[in-house]
């Protein structure tokens, strides 16, 4: 008998899964939801259900002032919903708590991977290669020019840029989920003890890591230092406050940005970036070529992002390929 997989039915505002009557990563409030992480472009209050991971479910709550109908889902455990349909949540690899979703029914395995990236990442669990029937992917990066260059170069940037000028400081733009705490946790790692001073907007996503067993070190507000104290100091702000009255506070700064769109020298002159910092939580192009190979499904269906580049990657390596439409993924200044 043939599989057709008629039962999992992309959509433009998320992929509905039919027998069960619900929805995964759904841009609009549904009754039953399953969602792979935090970020606004796949999670959202108002669901009649949420099942998500411990740490996601976290982040909801404290993003979106909700957790109505949490449903907890943890690594590896396999959740029976209506319809005959099985969920089972594997790490992503992308932020803290983020999964992939393997959907089993009739014989036939489906894999949502939500956001993933295959680089090691001390702020959240390894990416976990799970082989399936259809594998559904992003392609942020789907781009051949997207390499991502190892992460420790681009941190030794910034130790770098405060050694040549211990009378200036650091201001560097991270997204608020994830990458901030991706960059704090590899200057830890890098042997940077000194304390790292945090625009308010980053406060509570870096105390809710902390909660859940991610060490930042010594972390300051911005708003209770001096500005004199920031010398030769590394200071962590969302990107939209790196060009804001707000970064006129630091010390001679020299602005730096962490994101896997700094590979394009334009975004980081437009962002008037001194320092580009080429730091990802996607898949860049050889990671999303390679997982598509280990995972080996009969089809790849693509979605958010460079969808025709990978197609064609699928067409000229004889694996069936099809790209979803779907509105409401964004980079989230990735």
């Amino acid at each position: 008998m043939t599989a057709d997989f008629s039962w999992i039915q992309p959509h433009p505002h998320g992929i509905y899964i039919a027998p069960a009557d619900c929805w995964i990563d759904p841009s609009r409030a549904v009754e039953t939801a399953l969602v792979t992480h935090g970020h606004a472009d796949h999670a959202r209050g108002g669901h009649g259900t949420t099942i998500a991971t411990p740490e996601t479910l976290a982040i909801m709550k404290l993003r979106y002032a909700t957790d109505d109908g949490a449903t907890l889902a943890l690594y590896g455990e396999t959740i029976t919903l209506p319809g005959q349909v099985r969920a089972t949540y594997t790490p992503a690899g992308h932020v803290l708590g983020s999964a992939q979703i393997l959907l089993e029914h009739a014989g036939e395995r489906v894999v949502i991977t939500g956001d993933y990236k295959r680089r090691s990442d001390p702020t959240c669990a390894e990416f976990a290669v799970t082989p399936c029937d259809i594998f559904i992917t992003e392609a942020t990066f789907g781009l051949p020019l997207f390499i991502h260059p190892p992460i420790a170069g681009e941190i030794a940037k910034i130790t770098d840029a405060l050694a040549a000028h211990p009378e200036r400081s650091v201001l560097v733009g991270a997204y608020a989920l994830g990458k901030a705490q991706r960059v704090i946790a590899e200057l830890r790692a890098a042997g940077h003890t000194d304390p790292i001073y945090l625009h308010g907007a980053m406060e509570r996503m870096c105390a809710l890591y902390q909660d859940h067993g991610v060490d930042l070190g010594d972390l300051r507000l911005v708003a209770d230092t001096e500005k004199d104290a920031m010398r030769g100091q590394i200071i962590i702000c969302p990107p939209s406050a790196l060009n804001d009255r707000w970064a006129r506070r630091m010390p001679d700064p020299i602005t730096a940005m962490a994101s896997g769109w700094m590979r394009v020298r334009q975004r980081a002159r437009q962002r008037n970036v001194e320092l580009p910092l080429i730091v990802s939580d996607h898949a860049d192009w050889t990671e999303l070529t390679q997982t598509i190979e280990d995972v080996n499904p009969q089809e790849t269906w693509i979605t958010h992002g460079r969808e025709d580049a990978l197609l064609r990657w699928c067409e000229l390596h004889q694996r069936k390929g099809r790209a979803l439409a779907m509105i409401g993924r964004e980079d989230e200044d990735e």
